[in-house]
């Protein structure tokens, strides 16, 4: 665990208690047992972070399923002892913590069976501030990738880029001269065999139809470009259609709704 990822953890349980748990101190001092049950199917993510909030306030949790666990209605997922008041104060930011990295992980996997092993499921920077570390690390466990962390680990040309400078071949030069790697998103084949002629490492074909990408990569194919670039298909998959982007060959399907529209998995605690 990151000393940053620590820092944030602090940060979370500060917010929701603010100058302090004022119903909790109505409470007797009294040592508590408590557990973490799991109300319905699901892939754990965020046990080890879950762990650490509740050690912040001096309490023991033992992890019974760990992350990328497959539990059950009912599972308990880890166990907690310490002291009532210091247990209630972490139980909201916890739970909020790992429900919603479990929704994350167990949504991300349902989309990586539904693709050839070949090809992998990225997330995207579409993430609640603040928690795209965790996000994309429950996309991790899920069986995805988390491609871009942050905006200074890889040059990502997408429309508005293009539109500010007014060509496309114009930014791709530019690119060229500072980095071996770059990303270049595309709304036509012309513009796909322009970047991959330019040298592009990954060109993303946005909102592209199954039937599109099928004919991109046929073109490419036929310019001797196809093996020389990553392919990456984004915009409007989801788990209805991801199994037909899956089919078109590319290397890449990225999905925003993975961590912009994540359903948190249903977990409760239990004294």
């Amino acid at each position: 665990m990151s000393f940053n990822s620590k820092k944030q953890l602090s940060q979370f349980l500060a917010e929701d208690i603010g100058k302090g748990d004022i119903t909790s101190d109505l409470l007797p001092k009294r040592k508590i047992s408590v557990r973490v049950i799991s109300r319905e199917n699901a892939i754990v993510a965020g046990a080890a972070y879950t762990k650490e909030i509740f050690k912040l306030k001096g309490c023991n949790a033992k992890i019974l399923k760990k992350d990328g666990s497959r539990i059950k209605p009912n599972q308990i997922i880890m166990t907690i002892t310490g002291d009532a008041k210091m247990i209630l104060m972490c139980e909201r930011t916890a739970l909020n913590l790992l429900t919603r990295m479990s929704g994350i992980a167990t949504q991300t996997n349902e989309l990586v069976k539904k693709i050839p092993n070949k090809t992998k499921v990225y997330a995207t920077r579409k993430t609640a501030p603040g928690l795209r570390y965790f996000d994309k690390e429950a996309v991790e466990i899920g069986g995805g990738k988390k491609h871009r962390l942050r905006l200074d680990e890889m040059v990502m040309i997408k429309d508005n880029h293009i539109a500010v400078e007014d060509s496309l071949l114009s930014i791709i030069k530019k690119a060229k001269r500072k980095y071996k790697k770059f990303e270049v998103e595309v709304e036509s084949t012309s513009d796909a065999v322009l970047a991959a002629k330019e040298g592009a490492t990954i060109i993303m074909l946005d909102n592209f139809s199954p039937s599109q990408i099928k004919r991109t990569i046929k073109v490419l194919k036929n310019h001797k470009l196809r093996n020389k670039v990553m392919l990456e298909a984004s915009g409007g998959i989801n788990s209805k259609n991801i199994s037909k982007y899956g089919e078109t060959g590319v290397d890449i399907i990225s999905v925003g709704s993975i961590t912009n529209s994540v359903k948190g998995i249903d977990m409760s605690l239990e004294i």
